[in-house]
């Protein structure tokens, strides 16, 4: 018997998902990382989620930011020449000062995380280096970078949720921590009631509706 075909979630069940505070998975192209991210809004992280979210990651949890919050934050870019293949824009990491222990706790990291996005704060009020690692998203989103850090930041863009969003590597339960691809992040998503899509399926949404 053959197996069946691979199928994604509708992007409109992705975003509904997404509008509640639910994780999503994005898998981007399978010529490029061919990896899957788990992308939830900063906005709606809790401890308990930034817990999961740590235990079914590779635990390196980063967080999507539009180039003038981290301005208004006063956050730099981590190196003046970025060799990374893929150009992934990372910045200083950081930690909120208030409320928090060492920081890398899922709770001083989830605290972290919605300051971030928090209109309120100031730049005095987060020490660097920290455990949060915030990236910088180009602008025009998946239209013109097709990475993860842009399909955080479009995913709360078309949600209307503060634009800040969590993003970390998906990997498999196995003794070498290998990374998750395709077929992986479907078993997990269908595992714990997730909605999947491509960032591919961002790019081609928001085409469709000039949004």
């Amino acid at each position: 018997m053959a197996e069946p075909a691979f199928k994604f979630d509708s992007m409109e069940d992705a975003l509904a998902a997404f509008a509640r505070g639910e994780f999503i998975v994005v898998m981007d192209d399978e010529d490029r990382e061919n990896e899957g991210d788990l992308i939830a809004a900063a906005s709606t992280i809790t401890t308990e989620k930034m817990a999961w979210f740590i235990k079914y990651t590779s635990g390196y949890i980063c967080i999507s930011l539009p180039s003038e919050r981290l301005e208004e934050l006063d956050i730099a870019m981590m190196v003046p020449n970025n060799t990374e293949k893929h150009k992934t824009a990372y910045t200083i990491t950081v930690d909120y000062k208030i409320g928090t222990t060492t920081g890398i706790s899922a709770h001083d990291r989830a605290l972290t995380a919605r300051k971030l996005v928090d209109a309120k704060v100031k730049p005095e009020d987060f020490s660097r280096p920290g455990h949060m690692v915030p990236l910088r998203a180009r602008p025009g989103g998946v239209l013109t970078r097709k990475g993860h850090t842009e399909a955080a930041i479009d995913m709360c863009n078309l949600t209307n949720l503060p634009a800040g969003g969590l993003l970390c590597e998906l990997v498999n339960d196995d003794e070498q921590g290998t990374m998750a691809r395709r077929d992986d992040c479907r078993a997990f998503a269908d595992r714990w009631g997730l909605k999947m899509i491509s960032v591919e399926m961002i790019a081609k949404w928001r085409r469709e509706h000039g949004c």
